[in-house]
């Protein structure tokens, strides 16, 4: 039996022209803002702030994946991730409400 070869390239990278979302709800950049907020930009130019501050300071995320974005080294570290706000941690927000939630009110509280 010959051993596997294992390719050391990602050809998914090398895709010409890259891929992009062109749902109006997919994140397009997003930046961490004082106070546990973001500010973030979809692919229509449709922009907004995401407050966190309930979120972060209820009782009842103990333990879970959003714990840790309490530090504000690790809130920091928020990206984009396939169209959607994610953390280094596995944390992320669901796009789609947050897009409609700013499409009306220019700001989601998320609670």
């Amino acid at each position: 039996m010959q051993p596997t070869q294992v390719s050391q390239s990602n050809r998914a990278t090398a895709v010409e022209p890259a891929i992009q979302p062109i749902a109006p709800w997919r994140v397009a950049s997003v930046h961490a803002e004082p106070e546990r907020q973001l500010r973030v930009t979809f692919v229509d130019g449709t922009t907004g702030t995401v407050d966190l501050r309930k979120l972060l300071n209820a009782p009842h995320i103990q333990g879970t994946i959003f714990e840790p974005l309490r530090d504000p080294a690790i809130f920091a570290q928020v990206r984009v991730a396939m169209g959607a706000v994610q953390w280094t941690n596995g944390a992320d927000l669901a796009p789609d409400a947050m897009y409609d939630a700013i499409k009306l009110h220019g700001c989601w509280i998320v609670e």
